[in-house]
């Protein structure tokens, strides 16, 4: 058996994403690996323009932290990533090889079957880059981690 030390759960804040902390949690616990939550801001979002970039960046450390619980953080020894890229895919692999992730979990969102054709999800293509294993989650779950352990 693989000894995992470290788990990465990469998340958009949507729907699905908080079954994948969930995962994650459960992972971590399971396996006395820390826990790395990672969220990465489109580019786009930082270009100039109605909204401050600075601004935009500080509100996703806040709800990433938000999402991370005092037992993630002593526990799991938890920590809240936010970078910033071009390629959110790119971002996640990058950070994984970075930190020696050894299993990334993820959500699966549902995206249109025309957009996944022309250049494929962000989960997709951490599929196929991920320097280890990736666990993706859609929405709503399958009950193989019962949600009372997610705080435990």
């Amino acid at each position: 058996m693989i000894a995992l030390k470290h788990i990465l759960v990469a998340t958009d804040f949507g729907e699905a994403s908080g079954a994948a902390l969930m995962y994650g949690r459960a992972f971590a616990r399971t396996c006395g690996a820390s826990l790395h939550v990672l969220h990465v801001v489109d580019n786009r979002f930082m270009r100039s323009g109605a909204s401050d970039p600075h601004e935009i960046k500080s509100l996703k450390v806040n709800q990433l932290n938000a999402c991370l619980s005092d037992n993630d953080r002593g526990i799991l020894h938890a920590c809240a990533i936010v970078e910033t890229s071009n390629t959110p895919a790119q971002a996640i692999v990058d950070y994984a090889k970075s930190a020696n992730i050894g299993l990334i979990v993820m959500a699966r969102t549902g995206a249109a079957r025309s957009s996944k054709l022309l250049v494929g999800s962000v989960a997709e293509r951490v599929v196929r880059t991920a320097p280890c294993p990736v666990l993706t989650v859609r929405h709503p779950e399958r009950e193989f981690v019962a949600p009372r352990e997610s705080t435990m």
